[in-house]
């Protein structure tokens, strides 16, 4: 049965947009584990980045990964790179319906061009497009352990969202309770 639905992909995808629709229609928590650390941290992910590097805010995400791997009835979206730390989606499975949510390298410069305001310290070189699809290869055998696979090019978060929730059977639509407790 499952219990979480795990978003992953690469920046841009639609982790965060489609997660909170998906989630909305579900009528599950929503968990988006960038805005989670930043709170958290009281920092920005590009200033986690700058003042303590990538490798700290993995540490962040895997920290955050045991804290909610209990989590019941929620639509978790962790980090573009979380899938490069396997051991992180053991501490998620059995439970969890893991949804690749795939993206082109020239979709995600469109993207990310239009998210005024949204620094993403990745691209943040000379050439990005070179940038996106080397780390679009480098991640994507990570991203391929995933369950299923949704393409997101061109598509509105809504249409996404909606072949997510169909890939549930109509029983497991319906909101998880809690486990019971003794006592």
């Amino acid at each position: 049965m499952v219990e979480r639905i795990v978003l992953v992909g690469f920046m841009c995808s639609g982790k965060s947009t489609v997660g909170r629709a998906l989630a909305d229609s579900l009528g599950w928590d929503f968990i988006d584990f960038d805005d989670v650390i930043e709170r958290e941290q009281g920092k920005r992910i590009a200033d986690i980045f700058h003042d303590r590097g990538e490798s700290h805010f993995r540490l962040l995400e895997a920290e955050l990964t045991e804290r909610v791997q209990d989590r019941r009835a929620a639509v978790l979206a962790p980090g573009g790179g979380w899938m490069t730390q396997p051991d992180l989606v053991k501490f998620l499975r059995p439970g969890s319906l893991i949804v690749w949510l795939r993206i082109s390298a020239e979709a995600v410069l469109e993207r990310d061009r239009r998210q005024l305001g949204h620094e993403r310290p990745l691209l943040s070189v000379d050439e990005p497009l070179a940038a996106i699809r080397d780390l679009l290869d480098a991640r994507s055998p990570f991203y391929r352990v995933a369950d299923a696979v949704v393409e997101t090019d061109g598509r509105d978060p809504a249409s996404v969202a909606a072949e997510i929730a169909g890939l549930l059977g109509r029983e497991e639509r319906r909101p998880v309770p809690p486990p019971l407790t003794s006592g």
